[in-house]
């Protein structure tokens, strides 16, 4: 077992991002969504999702990538695995989907590793980084996975969101502008060593 790892960041520089048409949500409102997940839940069981986390560099500082969709909500891309779908698949498939390019040439995304787990105990928004005790059945159990970048890119964002790099200094502990997860992820993060190049 290794007991450091050692993640390559690219400058942001490195990465070309272009426009495609808006990527909007499959509900019309969070009482809809959760509506949603509960009558998925009652005929298939516990949501599976999964979130990309995807790392680069800015004046040799950690930045992770996140979109923003209006002023003030942002999220890692990321989304709901098909029933029996493996977690590495699904996230290839949705990153294709959030990032990818639209000129028919396939990114090769390389997912590093899971850093996180996150459950839902119930049809409700609060997450947590465990199962609270008193929960037998999470609702839903979503997987944070870092995404290796390659040196070169180019991303084809939604119309609908900006594709923002923010630093981790700026993340960690900031739960009120970035959430629970998000802001977290410093300390998720914390056990690789950083090469920025």
């Amino acid at each position: 077992m290794a007991l450091e790892r050692t993640i390559t960041l690219y400058p942001l520089s490195n990465y070309t991002f272009g426009t495609k048409d808006p990527l909007y949500e499959r509900d019309p409102s969070v009482a809809a969504r959760f509506q949603r997940m509960k009558d998925e839940y009652d005929r298939v069981g516990q949501r599976r999702s999964v979130e990309g986390v995807l790392l680069v560099h800015e004046h040799q500082l950690p930045h992770v990538l996140l979109l923003q969709l209006g002023t003030t909500f942002f999220k890692l891309p990321g989304g709901e695995l098909e029933l029996g779908e493996d977690s590495v698949a699904g996230m290839k498939r949705i990153l294709d989907k959030t990032l990818g390019r639209q000129d028919g040439v396939s990114e090769e995304w390389c997912i590093e590793e899971m850093i996180g787990n996150w459950w839902r105990p119930n049809f409700e928004a609060p997450q947590y980084p465990y199962v609270p005790a008193h929960v037998s059945k999470p609702k839903e159990h979503k997987q944070l996975l870092l995404v290796q970048l390659p040196e070169k890119a180019l991303f084809a964002v939604p119309k609908n969101y900006k594709l923002v790099a923010a630093p981790l200094f700026e993340l960690y502990d900031n739960a009120q502008s970035y959430g629970p997860i998000i802001s977290t992820l410093p300390q998720g993060l914390s056990r690789f060593s950083f090469i920025c190049v």
